[in-house]
């Protein structure tokens, strides 16, 4: 190294040292703020994108000739989401498509793990609130109605409200405990407009209503 290299890496160091550190915890540790957040804002931005498109390529799976999704397909690119996006919405909803298909093809138990993954620790609420209904369907499917029944315990958000008791009714009369499956009912007609009201909640109604008969 020549002596005009060491006198400037010597003014380098003495600049530093005199102007480094007030540099490193005023302007710079404000651009490192900025540019960082720029950068895990196009991150999240990038992953966005790529869990986007597995799910959606997830549902395109359905596109076969028959409408029946391509199960091995459905395997991959579901395990593909959570391998790459494990714990977001995008790989939540995609366990959620994993799970239908399950049932679709009688692997109720397949169908309960996916389930209780998600329930374990949604990605947001309503996530959780619709893995814990299904799980609830799953289970009753596997005549486990009154583990099913405590799935469904405590309360649930207003826009989840109806069809959690309609679901609590359906167990209840699974269960053959009418008195409160009606009244579950009742709490579901009470938390719908009276135009979703009518249909298939007030045929259960009437079917309860005629047993009692």
């Amino acid at each position: 190294m020549s002596s005009t290299e060491d006198e400037h890496l010597a003014d380098l160091k003495d600049w530093w040292t005199r102007n480094g550190k007030p540099l490193v915890t005023g302007g710079l540790l404000a651009l490192v703020i900025v540019f960082g957040w720029q950068a895990w804002q196009k991150y999240q931005s990038n992953q966005s994108q790529g869990a986007s498109i597995l799910y959606q390529q997830l549902l395109e799976t359905t596109l076969t000739p028959d409408g029946k999704p391509d199960a091995a397909r459905v395997s991959d690119l579901a395990g593909k989401l959570n391998s790459e996006f494990g714990g977001t919405a995008y790989a939540q909803y995609g366990s959620l498509f994993v799970a239908k298909v399950a049932v679709d093809s009688g692997k109720l138990d397949d169908a309960a793990s996916e389930l209780k993954a998600i329930v374990a620790k949604p990605a947001n609420p309503a996530l959780g609130e619709i893995a814990r209904q299904r799980l609830a369907q799953v289970l009753a499917a596997q005549d486990k109605a009154a583990e099913a029944l405590k799935l469904l315990e405590g309360d649930a958000d207003t826009e989840f409200l109806a069809t959690r008791e309609e679901l609590k009714g359906d167990l209840l009369v699974q269960l053959g405990r009418t008195d409160e499956a009606n009244a579950a009912y009742q709490k579901a007609k009470a938390a719908l407009s009276d135009e979703a009201a009518v249909g298939g909640l007030q045929i259960k109604l009437d079917d309860l209503a005629k047993g009692d008969a």
